[in-house]
Order: C-alpha cells, then structure tokens, then sequence
C-alpha cells in the first residue's frame, strides 16, 4: 500500500467520521495474563453503550438477511478498488484508525473457501503496511455479514496481533512449516508465512493461498456438499497464519469473532469483561472452539 492510498484511507476517514457515517468503537480496558500470554480486554464505554445494547458497536453485530453493506457501499466508506475483484471499504464500527474491510464486488457467501484473489487483496495491504488480517468464516466464528470479506487492521502498540504467541512458536521455521501452540487449550493449526513487508503481491499472495489450504487441511476443514466450509476464523501477520476451528460463537453471551484469538476480547459492558477476568481468555477462547485431541 502506498503513502498516497493510505493517505486516502485517512482523508476518507476524516470524512466519515465528520458526516457521522463512521462510528469508531469507544472502550476502556484491563489487561491481565493467563497461560503466560498477555490480553486485553475491552468493554464499550457509556459514549456507546446505546450502540452496544443494539448490538452493532462490537464484533458480531446483528445479521439482517435483507441488508448487504458491501454490495453497492456506502460511498461515504468506501476508499477503493484492489485489483479487480476487491474493494476497501471502511468498517463502519471500526476497532482502530484504518480498519478495513476487504469485500469481493460480487457477492460470494462467506463460507465459501478463500481464494487467490482474496489473498491477493489482503496481500495488497500487507506487502506494503504490514498489520493482521482477519477472516470470519460463518456467524458461529463472528461474522456479521455473509457477504465475502476479509478485514484488515494496522500495526499498532493497542491492536491484536499473533506477536503474543512467537515466543511459544519455532522461531526458524521454514514457509508452510506447521506448529501449535502449548498455551490454547483448543484445536488449532499455524502456518509459517514467513516476511510479508516488502515482499512482491504474486508471490506472497500464493503463498498466503498455500498457507490456508495446508492449515485447512491439517484440521479437516473440507467443504461439504454445498461448497461450504465449517465454521473457523484465521489470522495471518507476525510471520504466521493461525486458524482455529469454532464450534459456536458465544461464550455465554459475549460474541467471540478472529479478533478475540489475537489477544483483544470485545464485550458490551463491564460486567461481561469481569466475567472473561474471571474464566480467563484462554478458556474462554476454548469455549468457541473444540477440544484439544488427547
């Protein structure tokens, strides 16, 4: 990405948020380790809460079948084209400066499996900027939308990210090296994606692409008879991907989407991010997935 396109994700930002049409996430937090991993956990703040009661300011927001916000975007979030099957659009309820979601123009059901054009689109973002992508297969795993879209957030000090698992992971591993960590006591797979930064698109794009099929395949994570897959989030950034198999979306009744497995748990009020406090993330984290194999 260059400085002029993210130049004009910050003019398109400006804007947004001076007509009202983006509605930044307002949160306090606490952070505490569990497993030897550092979290964050959030809440939204009293600015927001109205927002928060109708579930539309934190991830996994309400699913209106008759309501498609990346087909024909609003023009008021929407950036531009990557390449040409993708189209950066600001999320509307953005949990950082530059949160972007990565839409196909056509539509595509979210369920159906990643393609080379949808790493080629992230790529586009990562190759220059860095940062995590982020990938909710299915409302069990958080998605708000069955439209097809990957997001993407920065590098920031306050944003997820996998760099709480390096040290837990090999740190000379070969491209498409599989590990798992000790810590998620969940099934789950990373990948080694090796450099991202300053790599050319084609290539990081397709290893991105081999990346997710052998991750998918460790796991069993194989389409069914309607060309869909199961339920699973992935992350990829810090050199590795991660994908993590989910059984539901909820631990009690606190919405857990990708995000949530880079070390920032989003809840709605207080008393639900006390309660994360008291479980801890990771086993909260293992309430949505599946068991680890004995």
């Amino acid at each position: 990405m260059s400085d002029t396109w993210m130049t004009a994700v910050d003019t398109r930002s400006a804007s947004a948020l001076a007509s009202g049409a983006l509605q930044p996430v307002q949160s306090e937090q606490f952070e505490m380790e569990h497993g030897g991993l550092p979290f964050t956990v959030r809440w939204v703040s009293s600015l927001a809460a109205k927002d928060a009661s109708q579930g539309t300011a934190v991830p996994g927001g309400p699913r209106d079948p008759n309501f498609n916000p990346f087909l024909n975007p609003d023009p008021e979030l929407t950036v531009g084209p990557l390449g040409d099957t993708h189209v950066a659009i600001l999320n509307k309820f953005p949990l950082s400066p530059r949160h972007l979601v990565l839409a196909t123009q056509v539509f595509a059901e979210q369920l159906l499996p990643l393609d080379r054009a949808d790493f080629e689109a992230l790529a586009r973002l990562m190759t220059e900027a860095g940062g995590l992508g982020l990938y909710n297969g299915g409302a069990a795993a958080g998605a708000s939308q069955r439209h097809k879209h990957v997001q993407w957030i920065p590098s920031r000090p306050d944003n997820a990210s996998l760099a709480l698992f390096l040290p837990g992971l090999p740190a000379e591993a070969s491209p498409l090296t599989l590990a798992t960590h000790p810590a998620p006591p969940l099934r789950h797979v990373f990948v080694r994606v090796g450099d991202i930064v300053g790599q050319p698109l084609a290539a990081t794009a397709e290893q991105l692409h081999q990346a997710w099929g052998r991750g998918c395949e460790a796991l069993g994570l194989a389409a069914g008879a309607d060309g869909l897959l199961p339920p699973y989030n992935m992350l990829v950034g810090d050199g590795w991907m991660l994908l993590i198999p989910r059984r539901q979306e909820h631990f009690e009744d606190i919405s857990l989407s990708a995000i949530s497995f880079g070390g920032a748990l989003y809840t709605r009020h207080q008393p639900q991010a006390e309660r994360v406090r008291a479980a801890g993330p990771l086993q909260v984290l293992a309430h949505v997935g599946f068991a680890t194999p004995t």
